[in-house]
Parts: C-alpha cells; sequence; structure tokens
C-alpha cells in the first residue's frame, strides 16, 4: 500500500503574504496559521533564498566587471554610485569603497554622505541584495555613525532595485585608505597609526584606461594583469585557446597567459608581467590583445588538436574565487 497521505485541513487562514510573515524558531508552529511547523512551511523558502548562492550578484549592473574587480582583486578603490530618483535630502553622495575601516559594512559621515564598503562577508548567498540591505539602513543612520552588519530580507531590494542603470561606473584606485579620513594629511595618534598600516599592507594596483576590468598589479617578484571579462565562459576559454594555440595570447616579451579564475560567475585570465612594466606601458598590449580576442570570440570554427590541448591546459589551471 501507498504511504497514507495526511489529510488537509479546510480551515481558513489568515492572507499572510511572504514579506509580512515574521520569522519565529524552526520548531514553532508557522505564525501564516498553516499548521504546519515555521521550517516545513515559511521558513523553507526564507532558508533557500538565505542560503541559495547567486552566481552573478552584479549581473545587470554597469560596469559588472569592476565591481567584480573592486570586490575580488583591488586593494584600495571608490566609485560613485548613483541612485534610482536621485539622492534623499541630507546624502550628499554614496561612494562605494572597497573596504572601510574595522571592516564597517557602511558609515554615515558627519556631512550625511555615505561609504558602502565592498569587500566584506555577508550573510547569504546573494551579496547584490546584502548590499543593497546595508545601502537602505545607511541611508537612514545617524550622520556620523558606522552601520553595523545584517541579515537582509529574503524579499528585500536587490542593487539593481536601488541604482540607476543609466548611470557609469568608473572606479578610481588608490594608492592608500586615506578616502577613508576627510583630512588624512592631518591625521594623528592611532588612526595615523591605522592607515599606515592598511596602507602598508597594499599590494600597487591601477586601472588600465580604456579596458573595463583590466588591472595592473605589483606583486612583488612578478607583476600581473588580471583582467574580468563577461563573455561566455565556454566562449572565452576556446578564444583563449585559439590565441594561445597560434602563439598570440601573450602582451609581448616577457609576458605569459598563465590561467585564469572564475570569480562572482565571470572569468579572469592572469598573465605574469615583467617586473618593470608598468601599468601605462602594458595598456596599449592589452588594448591589441582585446582585438584578437575579439577576432577569435567570433570563429565558430571546431577547435584544433593544438587548441583542445592548449583550452585543456587553461581549464586545468583555472579555479573559483567565489
Amino acid at each position: 500500500m501507498g504511504k497514507k497521505r495526511r489529510p488537509q485541513t479546510k480551515a481558513v487562514t489568515p492572507q499572510i503574504t511572504d514579506g509580512e510573515v515574521p520569522v519565529v524558531g524552526a520548531r514553532e508552529p508557522c505564525p501564516c496559521g498553516s499548521g504546519r511547523r515555521y521550517k516545513a512551511c515559511h521558513g523553507r523558502a526564507a532558508a533557500h533564498a538565505v542560503t541559495e548562492l547567486v552566481q552573478r550578484p552584479f549581473e545587470g549592473l554597469p560596469g559588472e566587471c569592476d565591481w567584480v574587480a573592486l570586490r575580488e582583486l583591488v586593494p584600495a578603490a571608490t566609485a560613485e554610485l548613483s541612485l534610482k530618483g536621485g539622492l534623499p535630502e541630507g546624502v550628499p553622495s554614496v561612494t562605494l569603497a572597497t573596504v572601510l575601516p574595522m571592516a564597517w559594512p557602511a558609515l554615515r559621515r558627519d556631512d550625511g554622505s555615505i561609504l558602502l564598503g565592498l569587500q566584506n562577508d555577508t550573510a547569504s548567498g546573494d551579496l547584490s541584495r546584502d548590499l543593497a540591505d546595508t545601502l537602505q539602513r545607511a541611508l537612514v543612520a545617524d550622520p556620523g555613525t558606522p552601520v553595523a552588519a545584517g541579515r537582509a530580507p529574503a524579499d528585500g531590494p536587490r542593487l539593481q532595485d536601488l541604482l540607476d542603470p543609466t548611470a557609469s561606473f568608473e572606479p578610481t584606485v588608490h594608492s592608500g585608505f586615506e578616502f577613508w579620513i576627510e583630512d588624512a594629511e592631518n591625521a594623528t595618534g592611532e588612526v595615523a597609526a591605522s592607515l599606515e598600516r592598511a596602507n602598508a599592507a597594499a599590494i600597487p594596483t591601477a586601472r588600465l584606461a580604456g579596458l573595463s576590468g583590466a588591472y595592473w598589479c605589483d606583486a612583488g617578484e612578478k607583476n600581473h594583469l588580471r583582467w574580468v571579462m563577461d563573455h561566455p565562459e565556454e566562449k572565452l576559454l576556446d578564444a583563449l585557446a585559439r590565441l594561445h594555440a597560434a602563439d598570440a595570447s601573450s602582451l609581448g616579451e616577457g609576458t605569459r597567459l598563465v590561467g585564469s579564475f572564475r570569480a562572482h560567475g565571470l572569468v579572469v585570465p592572469v598573465w605574469d608581467l615583467p617586473t618593470d612594466l608598468t601599468a601605462e606601458e602594458i595598456t596599449k598590449p592589452a588594448t591589441e590583445f582585446g582585438e584578437r580576442l575579439a577576432e577569435a570570440l567570433a570563429s565558430d570554427e571546431p577547435l584544433t588538436p593544438a587548441e583542445r590541448r592548449a583550452r585543456g591546459g587553461l581549464t586545468n589551471r583555472q579555479v573559483t574565487l567565489s
């Protein structure tokens, strides 16, 4: 015999939407009135929303590649953010920052302006929703106060709901974290010491002019170019393999495409560079590589045996950051 099914009650339950259901203990009755435990009713959807990983949290935002780079690659950078409908009264500006003092999620400055931290641990699998929740709380925080970490509601807005989709996203890379303080030149005591420690740990980094998502860095023993690209992964790996097999994947003498990694759903090819090669000097070769890559991306020809071997080598050296 089949397993008996629990009879369904015909009692009328209150009309409560998901967004109105309060979070209670997992084993307590669900407040929607269904008669089931919370974890088996509305808690199931809430838990799924909290844990489900959004592979591309910045998809649909202007400058997705640069959002990923600022989250994973760049020590010190800022970018002005534009909100849908404009800034509320008393908020002169909203600025995205790679990291803030004490790893604060956000800071409302004395003048009402907001710094939103990007490189923070988040409570759910949707980085965009967590950042949007922090931004909303920062907009109503008292001036001169940091914003504490919190848990975003499962049905809360995402950055894509709050930010102006027509505004450009232009990061500014800094050599240090002086942007933390409005008068950094006159900082003294522990503030000055904290700045000095943070600056000493920052890897020198620069954004390549005119190339979205492309960042040079000085890693000590060698320099690198790390280039976040939003092309479909399989198509991009095929194109990189075509160029690699044709000895066209380097950026000039002493440079080498060494592999790639994934970050927030995008592929990031990485090149080793000589230590004396600056960001300004690598910009032209990188631009020319971008033109070769565009041609390779346009090809629909099957990979040759040499290109398949090159692709296998690139794939074997690929890692996932997030």
